[in-house]
C-alpha cells in the first residue's frame, strides 16, 4: 500500500472535518457546546450513536478475534452492544423525560450531592480510559498503516480529534460523526467483500477451519461461554454509558429518543456481521494471524493504493468518532458536574473547551502506558461495572434505596475496581479471583448490591425525595407517547 497516498488522504480528511465544524453555528451556550441545543433529529443523533460505540474494538478488534474464534467472536463486541442498545431502547423515554442533562444532576436529584459527586469522578474515570483504548487503537492502526512509531501515531491521531472537537463541541462531533460513520461504513464492507471474493467464500472458510481443527468455526454459540464475562461487564457498562445518555438527553422528545436508539440497533447487526467474517475469511488467507491485524493484511495485499487509501480514512473515522464522542462526556461531566457553577455563560463555555483538552491529555498519558486496547477497556468497564450500575439502575425502580446505600455502593465498587487496576498495573497483590473473568465481575456487581442493598434497609428511607424522582421520570414519559 502507497503510505504517502493514505497520509495524504487523511490530512485531506482532516481538512474536511475542520471546515465542516468551521462552517457550523457557534456554540454560544454550554447547552449548545454539550447537547447541540437539543435541536438534532433523531436520524442525525442515531448516526452519532453508532458512532460513538463503532471503534477500534468493532473495526479491529473483533476481526483479529474471529480469525481464531470465528462466528462466536460476535459475542465480544457485537452482542454487548445490541444488549446494551436494546435496553437502551426500553428506557429511552425514561431517561430523556427526567429533566435533567447529566447522570450526576440525575443521582443528586435522586440520592444527595455527595452521591453525584462520585459518581461523577467514576464516569471521569471511565471516559478517559475508555478515551485511551481508543487512542491505542489508533496507534497501533496509524503504526501498521503509516510505518510510524507507536507514540508519534497516538499523537497524530489524538491531535486531529482534539483540534475539531475542541472547535464544534457536541454539535460538531455529530456533524463530523454522520460523514465518519458513512466512511466507516462503505470501507468495512468493502474490505470484507474483497476478502470474502479472495478466500473463495463460505465453503473455503468452512474447509479450512476443518483442516485447522477448528469444529466450533462457524457456530455462533461458539464464543457465548469465553465472552460471557465481556458481554456481562460491557453490557452493563455500555447500557449506562454517559455519553449515550448524553444523545438520550439531546434528543428533541422521548420518542425521538427511543427511534434512534432503535434505529442504532438494527444498524449494529450488519456492521458486526461484516467485521466477523471478514476476519473468518483471514483465516484462508492467512496462515498465521498478521502483524498489524487482519484488516490491515487485507488492504496491504489485495487492495490497490486508492482503494487502500479510502479504507484507511475510513477505519481511522471509525476510531475518531468514537474517541471524540468519549473525551466530549468527559469534558461535559468535568464541566457540568465536578466544578462549581462560575458564574456567566462565556466562562462556563470557555472551561468547557479547556475541559476538552484536559481530559484528552490524561487518556494520552494512559494510552502512552498501557498499550494493551483490551486491558484499557476492561479496566474502564470494571470501574463503572462495579461501581455505578446498581444504585444507578435501582434508582429508577426501588423506592426504599437511599442516599447511604448509593455511597456505600459506589464506594466499595470503586475500591474494588482500583484493587484490580493496581494488579494490572504490576503490583504484587494477591487476587483470589482471575482477571478480566466472570467471577471477577460477578463479585464486584454482587458487593455493589449489597452494600446499596443492606445500607438502604439499614438507615432511615427517603421516601420523599425517591417519590419526586419516580414521579418525574413517569410524567414526562406519558406526555412524550401522547
Amino acid at each position: 500500500m502507497d503510505k504517502t497516498t493514505s497520509l495524504a488522504a487523511l490530512l485531506l480528511y482532516f481538512a474536511l472535518l475542520l471546515l465542516i465544524v468551521l462552517k457550523e453555528k457557534k456554540n454560544n451556550t454550554v447547552e449548545d457546546y454539550f447537547f447541540a441545543g437539543r435541536s438534532l433529529p433523531f436520524w442525525a443523533l442515531s448516526i452519532t450513536f453508532v458512532a460513538s460505540w463503532w471503534g477500534a474494538g468493532s473495526a479491529l478488534s473483533t476481526a483479529d478475534l474471529a480469525y481464531d474464534d470465528g462466528f462466536g467472536a460476535f459475542w465480544y463486541y457485537g452482542v454487548p452492544v445490541l444488549l446494551a442498545t436494546l435496553l437502551m431502547t426500553i428506557g429511552a423515554r425514561r431517561i430523556r423525560g427526567i429533566g435533567y442533562l447529566t447522570q450526576g444532576k440525575m443521582m443528586a436529584a435522586r440520592y444527595s450531592p455527595a452521591a453525584a459527586a462520585l459518581l461523577s469522578v467514576m464516569i471521569l474515570i471511565f471516559m478517559i480510559f475508555s478515551a485511551a483504548s481508543q487512542m491505542v487503537g489508533i496507534g497501533d492502526f496509524f503504526g501498521g498503516y503509516l510505518g510510524l512509531d507507536y507514540e508519534s501515531a497516538v499523537f497524530l491521531g489524538t491531535g486531529i480529534v482534539l483540534v475539531y472537537s475542541l472547535f464544534g463541541g457536541f454539535r460538531g462531533v455529530v456533524l463530523t460523526d454522520i460523514l465518519q460513520c458513512g466512511l466507516l461504513a462503505i470501507s468495512a464492507l468493502a474490505v470484507c467483500w474483497i476478502a470474502l471474493e479472495q478466500c473463495g467464500g463460505p465453503e473455503a472458510i468452512a474447509r479450512v477451519a476443518a483442516l485447522r481443527d477448528k469444529p466450533e468455526y462457524l457456530n455462533f454459540l461458539g464464543g457465548a461461554e469465553k465472552y460471557l464475562p465481556y458481554v456481562i461487564t460491557f453490557g452493563c457498562s455500555w447500557v449506562i454509558q454517559a455519553n449515550i445518555w448524553q444523545r438520550i438527553s439531546a434528543a428533541r422528545s422521548g420518542g425521538d429518543a427511543r427511534r434512534m436508539t432503535t434505529f442504532a440497533f438494527f444498524i449494529y447487526i450488519p456492521l458486526y456481521l461484516i467485521v466477523v467474517l471478514t476476519g473468518m475469511a483471514g483465516l484462508v488467507l492467512f496462515d498465521k494471524l498478521p502483524q498489524g491485524g487482519v484488516v490491515t493484511a487485507v488492504v496491504n495485499n489485495f487492495m490497490s493504493p486508492f482503494g487502500g487509501a479510502v479504507v484507511f480514512v475510513g477505519i481511522a473515522a471509525a476510531i475518531m468518532s468514537t474517541m471524540d464522542s468519549l473525551i466530549n462526556t468527559a469534558a461535559m461531566t468535568l464541566a457540568l458536574d465536578l466544578r462549581p457553577d462560575p458564574g456567566s455563560e462565556q466562562k462556563r463555555l470557555a472551561f468547557s473547551r479547556l475541559a476538552t483538552a484536559l481530559v484528552t491529555g490524561l487518556a494520552l498519558l494512559v494510552a502512552l502506558r498501557i498499550r494493551s486496547f483490551l486491558d484499557v477497556t476492561w479496566l474502564a468497564s470494571d470501574v463503572i461495572t462495579t461501581g455505578a450500575f446498581v444504585p444507578l439502575v435501582l434508582g429508577f425502580f426501588w423506592r426504599r434505596g437511599n442516599s447511604r446505600g448509593a455511597l456505600a455502593s459506589m464506594l466499595l465498587g470503586l475500591c474494588y475496581s482500583f484493587y484490580n487496576l493496581l494488579a494490572t498495573l504490576g503490583l504484587p497483590l494477591p487476587m483470589f479471583w482471575e482477571t478480566q473473568s466472570l467471577l471477577q465481575t460477578g463479585i464486584g456487581v454482587g458487593l455493589s448490591l449489597c452494600a446499596y442493598a443492606g445500607v438502604s434497609l439499614l438507615t432511615p428511607p427517603e421516601y420523599e425525595k425517591a417519590d419526586a424522582f419516580m414521579k418525574g421520570c413517569a410524567r414526562p414519559v406519558a406526555q412524550a407517547a401522547s
